[in-house]
């Protein structure tokens, strides 16, 4: 019987009704890709879980005014996105840097293929492992500890030309990866684990 679901119009249909048998493919579908995309927003899995425990409960308490406009799966990964914003909200007030984080994820989510985003994000954490060990210490040290190329140049006792040579490949290499929203992507890979430090502390 599930396999009428596979239908996603027929699936939409089905969750207005009340069906919960559709219910439940919905939760089966989707449960585990939208944790994955919760994890990779909070760094937290108990957070994790409880957005999407809410996303369901909130889908199906609505589901009669449900209007999907592009496809069920970005719905789904919108409103699991809204989930993680009005939580950080609810902690503390947002900064300027934090707003910021949050319009760039928001753009990404925005786009047709949002449901790649926490791929996108895991390849990229995949591609600086990956990359050459003096490339990969310039990078994170630029990214991770925020210092400048003239700092990073003093801690590794290099020159500032050689510190800009190891980011512009290291950059190379992770583009990559992750196409067209490659600055989106390492954006939010760095701006998470800054905001979910500080709500953490909060």
């Amino acid at each position: 019987m599930a396999s009428k679901f596979k239908n996603e119009s027929v699936l939409i249909l089905h969750l207005k009704k009340g069906d919960e048998e559709a219910y439940i493919y919905l939760v089966k579908m989707y449960h585990k890709p939208l944790f994955v995309y919760a994890l990779s927003l909070t760094d937290d899995h108990a957070m994790a879980q409880d957005i999407v425990q809410e996303v369901f409960i909130s889908l199906w308490s609505n589901r009669k005014k449900l209007f999907i406009q592009r496809s069920l799966k970005n719905y789904m990964y919108k409103i699991t996105y809204n989930k993680f914003i009005n939580l950080y909200r609810k902690k503390r007030a947002i900064s300027n840097l934090e707003r910021i984080y949050m319009e760039t994820l928001n753009e990404v989510v925005d786009d047709d293929n949002t449901e790649l985003l926490e791929k996108k994000i895991e390849l990229i954490k995949k591609g600086i492992t990956q990359l050459p060990k003096k490339c990969k210490q310039t990078f994170l040290l630029n990214k991770e500890e925020g210092l400048t190329n003239i700092e990073i140049a003093e801690y590794l006792d290099i020159s500032p030309k050689t510190v800009e040579g190891h980011l512009t490949k290291a950059y190379y290499l992770l583009r990559r990866y992750t196409g067209k929203h490659f600055k989106n992507i390492l954006f939010l890979t760095f701006g998470a684990k800054n905001m979910m430090a500080r709500l953490q502390k909060s």
